[in-house]
């Protein structure tokens, strides 16, 4: 098995960094606006042309944690997980991503890093701005966007 790991920080309290993983608001102002579903039980997240994803929440601590499965999706991400730990570092909340249990380094792994790392940093300003650039506003990186 095989993960995707990054760390962003980000100056805002982890109570606002929370609310913007675990809303349909929140989610769709960073990642894609075609987000729906509940926070605390099937979330969906489209993106046009290319599909997307249904991810199942299995874990809510507040302001510490997210953890969500990929249920339906491509097969390269069915079964796997998408974490978010959240830690208070003075003015920053420490991020930690972890999108875990790839079955292998597959190619569409490396544009799926590239393109959460865009989203996470999209994350980042929506919480400190109120702007951030979720899909269709994001960066087209090559035919799987």
């Amino acid at each position: 098995m095989v993960d995707i790991l990054h760390r962003v920080g980000i100056t805002a309290p982890p109570e606002k960094v929370y609310e913007a993983l675990t809303t349909v608001e929140g989610l769709a102002g960073w990642w894609t606006t075609d987000t729906s579903g509940s926070g605390d039980g099937v979330l969906k997240f489209r993106f046009g042309d290319v599909g997307g994803f249904d991810m199942k929440v299995l874990d809510l601590q507040p302001h510490t944690r997210v953890l969500w499965e990929v249920v339906e999706g491509p097969d390269e991400w069915i079964g796997t997980t998408v974490t978010f730990d959240l830690a208070r570092d003075g003015e920053w909340t420490i991020v930690l991503f972890a999108h875990e249990g790839w079955r292998e380094p597959v190619e569409f792994m490396n544009h799926c890093s590239t393109k959460w790392a865009m989203f996470l940093m999209s994350l980042k300003s929506m919480v400190e701005t109120g702007a951030g650039a979720p899909h269709p506003h994001d960066v087209r990186i090559s035919d799987w966007h």
